[in-house]
């Protein structure tokens, strides 16, 4: 076989970086290589169109092992098994128990419950949990933060009174209020107090992680990778730096801090910053020297607890991107979504539904959002191979360029007095809510794009009665109606604003009527068209595609008599001094005239009269916000 292989490879010479180099340059004729081909991330690290063998000389990721610290390959040596978690908003205890052994049933393992602090009781607990057996599946508990070492007393009564072995019980409790002041901007209680009360009435489960890092909050709000990554790494550091300046053992604190992170759809930097994050955290806590609580043979050559180090990450698909039209592409962005975090190796993750954005997720979009999970473990394997993506040139490059943009983030957050003063400031809410609106105006351009909203819409979709969700307080009331303590976060999703346009035509009760003008060049008419359908449906509008005229007379004739509100006139740069000045006149103010594209003669039709062009360097969301105003 030896033999075999030696033959093969010989067939095949190697090609040196230096000659794929001339290829590209000869390819390019002329164009700038970095212009064309190498791509700046919003994380602000370039991004080669190729990578080769040499690109690994000197990075130490290569040389890290599955389970070992600094966990960069992950946490675990024989597997990549993650637990299918499921939210349950709890309204009546004894539903909410039906409901959780119904999913059990169906591939969850981890349970997550939101509580009602105000129905907090023995008798409350007895109900939720009748019948679920608390050393077979993880579970997760939220409640108002001021309850929380409440429900931590209840929780560990309950599994007494059961007989558990709390020492094999897995599961967390979401106390985190550095969160609560980025999300609600409420800063109530005292946070060293409170967390050191939390880790004391947990002390008997040893599994149970009670103190959280939610930098989901920041991935909804439209963060880059690199601030997500970074705030988080602050995030969790304020908590290990206060609880271990109160007292507490390092080790003791770091097993009991949870990071809940988003997941965006960039694939690849997603399965690189899960990598990161594992690795700095490690570095993070081994700072702290964390000595064994209890006899661990997982030690440094110090004497240092390992298992302190290891990060535990509940990972979610984000909100940002999900879109109220056509919200079954919400599915689509969901499952790469889970397919990166999955192949960086997270300890548990939850699918959002594909509606959440518009109602309350039915059983059949939570179904779906379960067996997007399944899919990928049982029939796709993904939990069978440890940290596929280690040795990949690109993905190795990825994670020590996003590592090193996010450990800036920390030191600059640290240099500043750390994540608490931060968040006081409203430092981080300016930055993420800057990136927020950065995000938003790129969506308006179409650079970066959104499936069905802001290109390729589904033309003939109508909302019928669905309204985007509004995000409401623990108390219930609109988010925008409570009192601040502290700035927040801006969470509007990066469809919002083309959805408004959308209802704001359906609302109307009138639709407008664009009618494709196509004359001339056959391959440019057609280009411009679905160009000009895909612009205009945005809005909600209906489009009438033509395979071209003959004339602009005949044209014109056509588009009044479809009683067109808009006509585009669609044909090739160079013919648009021909074309386009006849058909405005002849259209006389009878509907708007829209050019499609940006001629050399623009200059000459806009002194003729034509104000309207649309073509890709054009906001969109502004452009068809002003034609709204015309028309509706």
């Amino acid at each position: 076989m030896a033999n075999k292989n030696e033959k093969l490879f010989s067939d095949f010479q190697p090609v040196s970086t230096e000659k794929w180099m001339e290829k590209v340059t000869a390819d390019l004729k002329g164009a700038d290589y970095e212009k064309k081909l190498v791509w700046k991330t919003n994380e602000g690290f370039k991004v080669k169109p190729f990578y080769r063998l040499e690109d690994l000389e000197g990075l130490k990721t290569t040389e890290a092992l599955p389970g070992e610290f600094p966990y960069l390959r992950g946490t675990k040596k024989d597997g990549n098994a993650w637990l299918v978690r499921q939210e349950i908003r709890v309204d009546n205890p004894a539903e909410a128990n039906a409901k959780a052994k119904d999913i059990l049933n169906k591939g969850v393992d981890s349970l997550a419950f939101h509580l009602k602090a105000k129905d907090l009781s023995e008798a409350y607990l007895e109900s939720l949990l009748d019948g679920i057996c608390a050393e077979c599946v993880e579970l997760n508990f939220s409640t108002c933060q001021g309850h929380v070492v409440e429900l931590t007393n209840l929780l560990v009564a309950y599994y007494k009174r059961h007989d558990y072995d709390l020492t094999k019980l897995r599961g967390s409790i979401a106390y985190d209020f550095i969160g609560k002041m980025l999300t609600r901007g409420k800063e109530k209680g005292d946070i060293v107090a409170t967390s050191k009360a939390l880790i004391e009435a947990s002390a008997e489960l040893p599994k149970y992680r009670v103190i959280n890092v939610n930098a989901l909050s920041l991935n909804n709000a439209g963060a880059y990778i690199y601030q997500e990554l970074g705030y988080a790494l602050a995030w969790g550091n304020e908590y290990l730096h206060l609880l271990t300046e109160a007292g507490l053992p390092a080790a003791l604190v770091a097993k009991k801090i949870k990071f809940n992170f988003g997941i965006s759809s960039n694939y690849f930097l997603e399965i690189a910053k899960f990598r990161a994050a594992r690795m700095l955290w490690a570095n993070i806590v081994a700072s702290y020297h964390p000595q064994c609580i209890h006899d661990c043979p997982n030690k440094s050559p110090e004497g240092e607890c390992r298992c302190a180090a290891k990060m535990a990450i509940h990972a979610e698909t984000s909100t940002f991107n999900l879109t109220v039209f056509d919200a079954y592409v919400n599915l689509l962005r969901t499952q790469t979504e889970a397919m990166s975090a999955a192949l960086a190796g997270v300890d548990s993750m939850t699918v959002v539904p594909f509606d959440k954005a518009y109602q309350t997720p039915d059983e059949f979009s939570e179904r779906l959002a379960r067996n997007q999970q399944l899919l990928l473990k049982e029939e796709s394997h993904f939990d069978k191979v440890v940290d596929p993506a280690a040795g990949s040139y690109y993905i190795e490059n990825l994670t020590v360029s996003i590592a090193d943009q996010a450990w800036k983030l920390f030191l600059a957050v640290e240099e500043e007095g750390g994540m608490y003063a931060a968040v006081k400031a409203g430092k981080v809410q300016d930055a993420v809510n800057e990136s927020n609106a950065a995000r938003h105006a790129a969506v308006a351009k179409r650079k970066e794009i959104l499936l069905g909203t802001n290109q390729y819409p589904n033309f003939t979709e109508r909302a019928e009665g669905k309204q985007p969700v509004e995000a409401t307080c623990c108390c219930g009331d609109k988010e925008s109606s409570c009192a601040k303590d502290t700035k927040v976060l801006d969470t509007s999703r990066a469809a919002s604003e083309f959805e408004a346009l959308r209802l704001e035509t359906e609302q109307s009760g009138k639709r407008p009527k664009a009618f494709m003008l196509t004359i001339g060049n056959l391959a440019m008419r057609q280009a411009r068209a679905q160009f000009s359908c895909n612009f205009l449906a945005c809005a909600g509008y209906e489009v009438v595609d033509n395979l071209g005229f003959a004339s602009v007379e005949e044209g014109i004739e056509a588009a009044l008599a479809a009683k067109a509100d808009i006509v585009v006139l669609c044909s090739s740069d160079d013919e648009y001094a021909e074309y386009a000045i006849p058909a405005y006149q002849q259209l006389a103010s009878r509907a708007m005239f829209v050019v499609a594209g940006a001629p050399a003669c623009m200059p000459e039709l806009q002194a003729a009269g034509i104000e309207n062009f649309i073509h890709v360097r054009v906001n969109v969301l502004e452009t068809l916000k002003a034609y709204n105003k015309i028309l509706l």
